[in-house]
């Protein structure tokens, strides 16, 4: 078990003239509204640290916080390969399963919680992200400064970052790029997922065949835009989604609903699929050094 955790967000104008009850069924939709009448007449929901009525009417810049008791997490793997290291930076490799941020049932059984422990005086905080099932290199900054540099680095396209994905047997060309716009989709429980979508954002990705087997072909990606999720939808939708992909189906749309083999619902952090971040490149933000560091990962046995 965890130790629990407070969630707090500030009233915005739009929502002043809800009732709590409504607030919290209205923007989570990952429990009921029994649930969360529950929790409020539990008393595990306080308005400016106060207990609140389910009926109570929200206004501007009030404080809802919800005291979430301990849970126990799904467990992951929570080693991870330090890949290099300095004063202002931290790469890692990430293993497949392990989350960065908490979200989705996961607190303490994530990266970032993992470089608080160790880390306590100077925690790394991520510049990029990885999503649950990928695996390969994380860059942090240990400092303002480094953040700082990074973020802006991320922000105008001069970070890359190379993957190596696996789908099924293709006959794609050696070389092809992708760039369908990636958008929010309208999900019943979540709210929204991304996916292809024509009004979305600008996406870029450049694609190489590594290997052809008899049943899968190995890819090399390099993606110039950072969108979410953006390989396993672009390879989907031209037709490969990632082998073991539970959420992305052919045409870039995720697969949304109950899953009933699982008894859960479908979300981007299911693992099983095959992705891997293999290569980063940029440049470092104290010494200005052009840094390229690469992770291997064996998908095919030879």
């Amino acid at each position: 078990m965890n130790n629990g955790w407070i969630y707090r967000e500030q009233i915005k104008p739009k929502n002043a003239g809800l009732t709590v009850i409504e607030y919290y069924t209205k923007y989570y939709h990952h429990s009921s509204s029994q649930q969360w009448l529950e929790r409020i007449l539990s008393g595990q929901i306080l308005l400016d640290n106060q207990a609140v009525a389910p009926t109570t009417v929200l206004e501007r810049g009030q404080w809802l916080s919800y005291h979430r008791p301990p849970w126990q997490e799904p467990e992951v793997p929570l080693s991870f390969e330090i890949i290099y290291e300095d004063d202002h930076l931290l790469i890692v490799n990430k293993p497949s399963g392990l989350p960065v941020l908490p979200g989705g049932g996961f607190l303490e059984n994530t990266l970032l919680w993992q470089l608080k422990k160790q880390y306590p005086q100077n925690e790394p905080i991520p510049i990029h992200r990885l999503g649950r099932g990928t695996s390969g290199l994380m860059l942090m900054g240990k400092t303002a400064i480094a953040r700082s540099n990074l973020t802006k680095q991320i922000r105008e396209h001069k970070i890359s970052k190379v993957y190596h994905a696996l789908i099924g047997k293709s006959d794609l060309p050696d070389e092809f790029v992708i760039d369908h716009p990636i958008g929010k989709i309208p999900d019943p429980v979540l709210g929204y997922i991304y996916g292809a979508k024509v009004d979305g954002k600008y996406a870029y990705s450049e694609c190489c065949v590594l290997e052809r087997y008899a049943d899968k072909t190995l890819l090399e990606v390099t993606i110039l835009t950072g969108r979410p999720h953006q390989i396993r939808i672009h390879l989907a939708t031209i037709g490969y989604p990632l082998l073991g992909d539970p959420l992305y189906v052919v045409g870039g749309i995720p697969k949304t609903g109950f899953n009933k083999e699982k008894d859960t619902i479908n979300v981007p952090g299911d693992c099983g699929y095959f992705l891997h971040a293999y290569q980063l490149s940029f440049v470092h933000p104290v010494t200005n050094q052009c840094l390229t560091l690469t992770c291997e990962r064996q998908f095919v046995e030879e």
